[in-house]
């Protein structure tokens, strides 16, 4: 049987249970969260771009020869550095020489003929056409002469008419005679010469153009560098035949090497030639100093990527053509700019890019920010963050705006010498 006064003490009670409850599902909906906390600082930051590459000399030249002959000698072996203009290989040319000696000696009979007909042959017809002329001219004076007097005489009634005609008769021929002969002055001075001169001008270019031509062929047989460079294959032996337009040699200048590169659109618009630059080779641990001596002015189609080149001048030996580095090139550089640690910036699909603060009232503020420059460890933070603010580091992408927080100080890195004291002590402990 119950009490009576049971009912009265549960009445009393039951606030109190209440009470506690609500007091236990408080703590449990806003816990508070030990973070650690970075003051947002004020410094210089660059934003560096990665990417792999490809090295290339920058000049390559694949020497081949115009002509198919076999090969005679090889003036170099591969690995020897070689001069522009240095011969390389010679070819059998035996048969070129020939006509080459052929071809000289044709063209110096023209060069003969050529002076024999401007400097004798052509005088020598204007002066008899002008002998012709002078002669013909002096036929003509004579007979003008003869049938004037005749005409004086017949008109005195002293000479028959049949003399008089034969005058006049003997009169047109001469004029006759003189017109063709001052005729053919006139055309020897208008015309004939200078045929004269094209005809014999005309064998002597053409006599020319044969040397040169076989002078040409004959040099095809000796393979000269076309650049500074070193030799880097050289596939065929002497003796071999060499076929036109074939590889005989190549030639690379390693002086200046360039390391091609494909980079997202995104990242590459920031580049511009001149930016410094560094190339990494595997198993080396110094970078090699570079700078972007190219960025291409259209997009890759196929990779929707840009073409950048980074030149290194005088590189080390370690750096050769065709292999695969790793490039890093300076994008930007700010000075006296806001930056937070990188773990420090949390993109957020509805908010976008936000931090966390530590207010001064214990709660975590979740603020929205816009980024600059980001480095390997730092972000440039452009609006939303002042230098000294109290910036989470450890868990801001978890945590909810307006948390409670608990602010922890970073452990001490251990140092070695910390190392070294504890094992010297522990040992001493154990042989104590």
């Amino acid at each position: 049987m119950i009490p009576p006064k049971f009912p009265r003490f549960a009445s009393a009670i039951l606030p109190l249970l209440l009470l506690s409850a609500c007091s236990k599902r408080e703590q449990e909906v806003t816990p508070e969260v030990s973070v650690q906390v970075v003051r947002a600082k004020l410094g210089e930051i660059s934003q560096i771009v990665t990417a792999e590459a490809v090295v290339f000399p920058l000049q390559q030249a694949v020497v081949t020869p115009k002509i198919t002959s076999t090969i005679k000698s090889f003036q170099v072996q591969r690995g020897a550095r070689v001069r522009k203009g240095q011969l390389l290989a010679v070819l059998e040319n035996a048969d070129l020489s020939a006509a080459a000696v052929q071809s000289k000696g044709e063209f110096e009979q023209a060069e003969a003929s050529y002076v024999t007909s401007t400097a004798a042959g052509v005088p020598e017809q204007m002066q008899k056409a002008e002998l012709d002329a002078a002669s013909a001219k002096s036929s003509l004076d004579a007979q003008q002469k003869i049938y004037d007097s005749r005409k004086e005489l017949f008109e005195q009634g002293a000479l028959p008419r049949r003399d008089l005609d034969a005058a006049q008769v003997a009169l047109v021929q001469a004029r006759s005679q003189y017109q063709q002969a001052q005729k053919a002055l006139d055309d020897l001075h208008r015309i004939g010469k200078e045929q004269a001169l094209k005809t014999a001008g005309g064998q002597l270019s053409a006599a020319k153009g044969k040397l040169l031509s076989a002078e040409a062929q004959l040099s095809y047989s000796e393979i000269r560098s076309p650049i500074d460079g070193v030799v880097t294959d050289r596939p065929l032996f002497p003796g071999e035949l060499a076929s036109a337009n074939q590889p005989l040699l190549t030639v690379m200048n390693t002086s200046y090497l360039i390391a091609k590169s494909h980079i997202a659109q995104s990242q590459a618009v920031t580049l511009k030639v001149g930016d410094a630059a560094n190339i990494q080779i595997a198993g080396v641990d110094e970078p090699v100093p570079a700078k972007v001596s190219l960025v291409s002015p259209a997009l890759d189609p196929g990779s929707t990527t840009i073409e950048v080149w980074v030149e290194t001048a005088k590189p080390p030996v370690e750096l050769k053509p065709g292999m695969t580095v790793q490039v890093a090139v300076t994008a930007a550089t700010a000075k006296d700019a806001v930056l937070v640690p990188k773990n420090s910036v949390v993109e957020s699909p509805e908010s976008g890019w936000f931090v966390l603060l530590a207010g001064k009232d214990g709660l975590a503020h979740q603020i929205s920010v816009q980024l600059g420059l980001r480095g390997p460890s730092e972000t440039q933070i452009m609006k939303g963050v002042s230098a000294g603010d109290s910036v989470v580091v450890t868990g801001a992408y978890s945590i909810p705006d307006k948390t409670k927080i608990k602010i922890e100080a970073p452990a001490p890195a251990e140092s070695t010498d910390d190392k070294d004291s504890g094992k010297k002590s522990t040992s001493g402990s154990e042989k104590e």
